[in-house]
């Protein structure tokens, strides 16, 4: 369970929760679809977790790690069990993926080769951020995976399974979860900067150092409180509790930018994380809540 990193999952269903709820709010909406769905992507969280955890453990990354320690450094999981249970959730994600675009286009019908490359593409990210001799993020990528998976793919991808079509007005959300998304790794990458710069895993915090990378956070997460508040007036929502829980998130967001500009520690960076996670999750929420009518 703790290699899982359960609060992780808020994150990764974000995205789920927007494309989804657009396409109730379009009339195109499948519960059935929708479960499977997220089913889908906690596997891909899941199995990127535990990747994540075996990769950094053989090449020592986590050895002096400032964050929480990790289940095959700690040795609270031995190598071959972690490499087993990656084998397991990868065929666990294959069989729903195969599953999900059945049901959503059926099968080897027009978009069935396409959403199936798209989540052999996922499965393949999600292993080879730490694991292999050329794992990504070992080289300041996995910022742009994240931000291509956990924004534009997650929103726009799952919105295409219920319509077949591209909803370029959901390109907003998608980019804000991305953002935010990045956000959440910077922190990660912040906090572990100098055991990954000693161990060799060139993150994108690393290349840029301590000051830069919190410029660059600031930078993430300033473009997506723009973009909040772009889609919350492009939306013209009535509803005086939706348009007050858009704003508190936005502050909540700005008090961030302040509470990351002081730290000196790199350990304090950790209880960001999950806030930062929550916040995307709760954006995402408050937007399914318009789309599903449910607080109009």
């Amino acid at each position: 369970m703790s290699a899982a990193r359960l609060r992780t999952l808020p994150l990764s269903v974000s995205g789920i929760l927007v494309g989804s709820s657009y396409a109730f709010f379009e009339n195109t909406f499948n519960l059935f679809l929708f479960i499977i769905a997220l089913l889908t992507t906690v596997s891909y969280q899941v199995l990127s977790n535990f990747a994540n955890d075996y990769g950094d453990g053989i090449k020592g990354a986590d050895d002096n790690r400032s964050g929480p320690k990790r289940a095959v450094q700690s040795g609270l999981i031995s190598r071959s069990s972690m490499k087993n249970a990656i084998i397991f959730l990868s065929v666990i994600s294959i069989i729903l993926t195969l599953y999900l675009v059945i049901l959503a286009f059926g099968f080897f019908t027009k978009y069935f080769l396409f959403f199936v490359g798209l989540g052999g593409l996922a499965i393949f990210a999600a292993i080879k951020y730490t694991v292999g001799k050329f794992a990504y993020g070992y080289f300041g990528l996995g910022d742009f995976f994240v931000f291509v998976f956990f924004g534009i793919i997650s929103v726009l991808g799952s919105n295409f399974l219920y319509g077949s079509s591209l909803n370029w007005f959901l390109l907003n959300p998608a980019l804000t979860l991305g953002l935010l998304s990045v956000g959440v790794l910077n922190l990660n990458n912040m906090r572990d900067l100098e055991s990954d710069d000693k161990s060799g895993k060139k993150t994108l915090a690393v290349f840029m150092g301590k000051k830069t990378a919190k410029v660059y956070h600031f930078i993430l997460i300033s473009a997506a409180i723009f973009l909040i508040l772009t889609f919350q007036i492009n939306l013209e929502i009535k509803s005086v509790v939706l348009n007050a829980l858009l704003l508190l998130n936005v502050l909540g967001l700005a008090i961030h930018l302040f509470q990351v500009y002081n730290i000196t520690n790199p350990l304090d960076y950790d209880k960001f994380l999950k806030i930062i996670a929550l916040h995307a999750f709760f954006y995402s929420t408050i937007i399914s809540l318009y789309f599903f009518k449910i607080i109009v």
